[in-house]
């Protein structure tokens, strides 16, 4: 006789994603992209002349209005860096490139 299915022997999409080891690479996809989706939330003041465009290996690549802000930030991405990694909670980010 064929085992029955009840409604408690089934995940969630959710229990699937988070604990199945072969979704590993698509969840640091979504935490890479949670980065990106919350700067402007992390930073409004950066939201006019830096944006984010990807994260990738740990490291954070932004878009710069211009050189002067380039420089500037460059000065202070590790402040940048330690603010994202304490709004996530855990070691999201460990550099910075500016593009």
């Amino acid at each position: 006789m064929a085992k029955r299915r009840t409604h408690n022997s089934f995940k969630t999409i959710e229990e699937v994603l988070n604990t199945e080891p072969d979704f590993i690479n698509l969840r640091e996809s979504l935490k890479n992209y949670d980065v990106v989706d919350e700067f402007d939330i992390i930073f409004p003041e950066l939201k006019l002349i830096a944006r984010p465009v990807k994260v990738e290996k740990q490291i954070l690549f932004l878009k710069v209005e211009n050189s002067v802000w380039k420089s500037e930030l460059n000065l202070r991405k590790n402040l940048i860096a330690e603010k994202i990694n304490k709004h996530f909670g855990r070691p999201t980010i460990k550099s910075i490139r500016f593009l």
